[in-house]
């Protein structure tokens, strides 16, 4: 993708031509098993992946064809019409707090469709929420990376959460910064630096004391409703000294709207979070898995991998796929999108249906790639490709720490997915870390913290990034605007994690 510009399918047919060979001839992996590993990770493209995205951007043209996103534009434009605003604002402060909220994708989403609309060029919309995510991807959806990592480790929640506050918080102060020079340089940091030290203060100190006094759960909705606050505030009283707009566009004519036509015109989005969140309430997914309603999760067995599958152990490894029809995130969304219509008499049952077809259609190619990249990651994961390179990288010995979220790393950029990387590596690390004599909670952290800078260039977010807006089937471009910050954060989290080892 970045050298030859190939699109992001071309390139990942080919990858996962030679990754099936791979399986096949180099790890022995049989043949079933590896049909069966493919279609898991095409089951797992649609749902909940797919249904997720497509609800969301639903969801969002919904906004669009009503006119409410007008309103909305016009509102962040009042509060400031510098798009450096704007950037810490939508996909550093929004975009957390839907990063905490939902995951999957979805802050990336919406977030760079709202920067699109507000006269950012796509590539560059799509690479700046991509960049803002790294502040927030480590605690997506109710913090459930860091609460996997725990579980398959067996160490406490807690313990984690503050390893991660050591290792991960230094780059997250610094993120705001990376955001505003990404756009204008040094000059927009002078011009702005006092609206961006009191967001990345404000967000920082209250993600920092959520994980470290009460665990991941709402570090991101705390941190990211705590900026979205401190961002009004701050413009209720300064201003910067000039108002940039990318390549020198016209400020947009300040609108005036009524606080009712303001707070209808959000209102799509305040359901949705008030869905997703009342989903990631135990006692919600209980009931939708093993509760009154269990009969809704549908437990699927995979050819050539249920009851197949072991790990070097001898455990058994689970491979069903849950087909969660009202458990699963999507239904949130959809309950949102049904919600929305009907409180929005200016969209008609027509108008409904037909952003529906309108969100597929631009965004089939994206679900194509996720699902391609899904079966890739799944036959590496399951033929033992995935496993060998992280053994391969724990061998160094005492220096391991230096290359820890490099683990982290490779496991996001293969699955798309913290979660999943915490699942895959997690235990190897705190082995490693027993080896080494080192904090086990430490090389966890440093996992999900190299797991998390991975995301700006995941090809599963790339995708996604590139249907919100419009641009599928153009992901090298993005990929090629990206890939140096996220080596650089990579880097940064490298050499902190190391000197933590150390010190």
């Amino acid at each position: 993708m970045v050298v030859f510009k190939l699109s992001g399918i071309v390139a990942g047919l080919l990858a996962l031509v030679v990754e099936v060979v791979i399986a096949l001839v180099v790890f022995g992996m049989p043949a079933t098993a590896a049909a069966g590993a493919g279609l898991y990770g095409l089951l797992s493209s649609i749902w909940p992946i797919a249904y997720i995205i497509v609800m969301a951007v639903w969801l969002y043209r919904l906004s669009v064809v009503s006119g409410r996103f007008d309103i909305i534009r016009s509102s962040i434009s009042n509060i400031s019409a510098d798009q450096r605003i704007q950037v810490l604002l939508i996909s550093f402060a929004f975009g957390a707090f839907l990063e905490g909220a939902a995951g999957f994708g979805v802050p990336i989403a919406i977030c760079a469709a709202l920067l699109v609309q507000l006269g950012f060029k796509p590539v560059k919309a799509a690479m700046l929420s991509l960049v803002a995510n790294a502040a927030a991807g480590a605690y997506g959806a109710i913090g459930v990376p860091v609460l996997v990592g725990a579980q398959v480790t067996g160490m406490d929640v807690l313990d984690l959460s503050r390893s991660l506050v050591l290792i991960l918080q230094p780059l997250t102060l610094l993120i705001p910064f990376l955001l505003v020079m990404i756009i204008d340089g040094w000059r927009g940091l002078r011009e702005t630096l006092p609206a961006t030290l009191v967001v990345t203060i404000v967000f920082s100190g209250v993600q920092a004391g959520v994980l470290w006094f009460m665990g991941p759960e709402l570090a991101d909705l705390g941190a990211g409703l705590a900026a979205m606050v401190a961002i009004f505030a701050v413009s209720t009283v300064w201003k910067p000294k000039n108002v940039f707009r990318e390549g020198g566009a016209p400020v947009p004519p300040r609108e005036r709207n009524s606080l009712k036509e303001i707070v209808v015109a959000w209102s799509p989005f305040y359901v949705l979070t008030l869905f997703i969140l009342l989903w990631s309430i135990p006692a919600v997914k209980n009931l939708f898995s093993t509760g009154a309603l269990g009969g809704t999760t549908i437990n699927v067995a995979i050819p050539g991998l249920t009851g197949a599958i072991t790990t070097v152990s001898g455990n058994l490894v689970e491979t069903t796929w849950a087909f969660a029809i009202l458990g699963a995130t999507g239904t949130a969304i959809l309950l949102a999108v049904i919600v929305t219509f009907f409180t929005t008499p200016q969209v008609s049952a027509r108008q409904l249906f037909g952003e529906l077809h309108g969100t597929v259609k631009d965004l089939w190619k994206a679900i194509a790639l996720i699902a391609i990249i899904l079966v890739l990651a799944n036959i590496a994961n399951f033929s033992g490709g995935s496993s060998s390179m992280g053994a391969a990288l724990a061998a160094v010995g005492p220096v391991f720490p230096l290359i820890a979220p490099v683990i982290g790393w490779i496991g996001v950029f293969l699955t798309g997915s913290v979660v999943n990387n915490n699942t895959l590596f997690a235990p190897l690390q705190v082995a490693t870390a027993e080896g080494i004599h080192a904090d086990p909670a430490l090389l966890v952290g440093a996992n999900t913290a190299g797991g998390t800078t991975a995301k700006v260039i995941s090809p599963q977010s790339i995708a996604i990034a590139a249907g919100a807006v419009g641009l599928s089937g153009r992901e090298s471009e993005i990929l090629r605007a990206s890939i140096l910050y996220s080596l650089g954060m990579l880097a940064v989290i490298c050499v902190w994690s190391f000197v933590l080892a150390i010190i």
